[in-house]
């Protein structure tokens, strides 16, 4: 299992989880954890997820990011490994 995270900020619109989870799965990505808030029309979404069946992580990540120019928001991956070792004190 190869497991990565992917961020989405932005503000709210309709159809954002619906965009980004399409995407996913029709890219073999399973959603392991995913959390989300909205905080006065900003949106924020964080997702654990598997790769493992992904072509590469790089236009994963390339087109998630189109994805969210498309519409409006900013998505960003990042493989567990960086995420955790950025985020430790």
């Amino acid at each position: 299992m190869k497991r990565t995270i992917i961020t989405v900020v932005g503000k709210d619109t309709v159809g954002i989880i619906a965009k980004v989870c399409t995407y996913l799965a029709g890219n073999g990505v399973n959603i392991l954890d995913i959390s989300q808030t909205i905080v006065q029309g900003f949106f924020n979404m964080m997702m654990v997820v598997d790769t493992g069946k992904v072509k590469s992580f790089e236009s994963l990540a390339s087109e998630l990011e189109q994805i969210g120019e498309e519409i409006g928001v900013v998505i960003k991956c990042q493989h567990e490994e960086i995420f955790d070792r950025m985020h430790r004190i």
